[in-house]
């Protein structure tokens, strides 16, 4: 399977703007720039959507390996924090703070923990990054 997407930028760094799209169409032309990465104007910028990918890639691989020990989630709800650091080589992404919380039912917290934990090594999302990924899962009753 392979997925794209595509940027579009004129101008320089600061003053330039640029248009983000996806093959599916779910962006379409999404203003980005560097007042949307670092001055917080509307828009979309690259770590937010990393975010938006590991949380929806996580949340996909936990449902599927709760799947495989037989639990059905009612729920789960995963934010992306993604910390972007200036380094000596430049910025870099250094990392993803998950905070998830689902409800599902009949599962004991140990299980809960122990697949939570497989799923945030596991998802794809996950080994693509070069970042220090943790992971708060809650439990809902």
């Amino acid at each position: 399977m392979k997925k794209t997407a595509s940027a579009h930028w004129q101008g320089n760094l600061k003053q330039g703007k640029g248009t983000i799209s996806t093959q599916s169409g779910a962006l379409k032309d999404n203003p980005y720039g560097f007042n949307t990465r670092f001055e917080d104007e509307p828009g979309t910028n690259p770590e937010e959507l990393i975010g938006a990918a590991h949380a929806g890639c996580f949340s996909m691989a936990f449902s599927m390996l709760l799947g495989e020990e037989n639990f059905t989630p009612d729920s789960i709800d995963t934010n992306a924090t993604v910390t972007l650091e200036e380094k000596s080589d430049g910025f870099t992404v250094t990392a993803v703070h998950l905070e998830m919380t689902a409800r599902i039912p009949n599962i004991e917290q140990a299980k809960f923990d122990e697949i939570a934990n497989k799923a945030k090594e596991g998802c794809p999302i996950s080994k693509l990054l070069n970042a220090d990924i943790t992971l708060d899962a809650t439990l809902q009753g």
